[in-house]
C-alpha cells in the first residue's frame, strides 16, 4: 500500500488529511512537529511527503532541506502564504509542488494521485555507496571502511553530492551553488578547505590511516568521487 507522511501541526487539519487520505486508500503516518516528521521520514520510508511550513521548532524549510539530503521522495508543501516569491522559493528548494491554504479535498488527492504517477521509487542517500563507503543520513555520518565519520552538515552534503556524481567532476561553482547555496561565493577557498578536512577525517577514521584518498582535486575544474581503489 502507499504511505504518506503528513507532517502537520494543526491538529483539526491533520486529522482531515489522514482521514481523506486513508479513504483514498492510502497508508498515512504523521507527525506533529518538524524533528518528529524527519525521525518518521526514515523509519518508516514513505512514498510522499505532505510538508506544511509553519511548523514549530524545525520549520518546513528546514525540513525540506533535510529530505533533500536523504531522498527524492515527491514532497507536496502545504502552506497558509500564498505569495509568489514562497512558492518559489519551495519550488527551488526541492518541493515538487505547493498547494496553498485552504485547499479543496479533490485538489489535494488529485495532486497526490499527478506526483506518486510521475515518480519513481524514492532513492535514500544510504544506498549511495560503495564498499568502502555508507552514508548515514539520519546522523549525518559515513561508514568508512567500517568506522563511522562524524560530519558537519557542510561535509556531509558536500561527500553526499560527490557521491551522487560519483566518477562525473562536480565543478567548484556547483559545490558552493548546492552545498552553500551561494553560487557567487564569497570565497572560492571555502570549497578547498572542506574538502581538505573532509579528506582528513576520512583518513584519521582508518587505523593507521588510509592511503587511498576517494576525492580527487581535478586542477581548475574541480572534485570528483572515486571511491575505493580497484572499485
Amino acid at each position: 500500500m502507499t504511505r504518506i507522511l503528513i507532517v502537520e501541526d494543526d491538529p483539526d487539519v491533520a486529522t482531515a488529511l489522514r482521514v481523506l487520505l486513508t479513504r483514498a486508500g492510502y497508508e498515512v503516518v504523521a507527525a506533529a512537529d518538524g524533528r518528529e516528521g524527519l525521525r518518521r521520514l526514515f523509519a518508516d520510508g514513505p512514498d510522499l511527503m505532505i510538508l506544511d511550513i509553519g511548523l514549530p521548532g524545525l520549520d518546513g524549510w528546514q525540513v525540506l532541506e533535510r529530505t533533500r539530503d536523504m531522498t527524492d521522495l515527491p514532497v507536496l508543501l502545504l502552506t497558509a502564504r500564498g505569495a509568489e516569491s514562497d512558492r518559489v522559493r519551495g519550488l527551488r528548494a526541492g518541493a515538487d509542488d505547493y498547494l496553498p491554504k485552504p485547499f479543496g479535498n479533490d485538489e489535494l488527492l488529485a495532486r497526490v494521485e499527478a506526483l506518486l504517477r510521475r515518480a519513481a521509487p524514492a532513492r535514500w542517500a544510504g544506498a549511495a555507496h560503495d564498499d568502502a563507503l555508507r552514508l548515514v543520513p539520519e546522523r549525518r555520518a559515513a561508514l568508512w571502511h567500517g568506522e563511522e565519520v562524524r560530519l558537519s552538515d557542510i561535509e556531509y552534503r558536500l561527500l553526499q553530492l560527490l557521491v551522487r556524481n560519483r566518477g562525473r567532476v562536480v565543478t567548484t561553482d556547483q559545490l558552493l551553488d548546492q552545498v552553500w547555496d551561494d553560487p557567487q561565493g564569497i570565497g572560492r577557498d571555502r570549497v578547498k578547505f572542506a574538502v581538505l578536512r573532509l579528506r582528513r577525517k576520512l583518513q584519521q577514521a582508518v587505523v593507521g590511516g588510509a592511503e587511498w584518498d576517494p576525492i580527487e582535486a581535478v586542477r581548475g575544474m574541480g572534485y570528483r568521487y572515486r571511491g575505493e581503489a580497484g572499485a
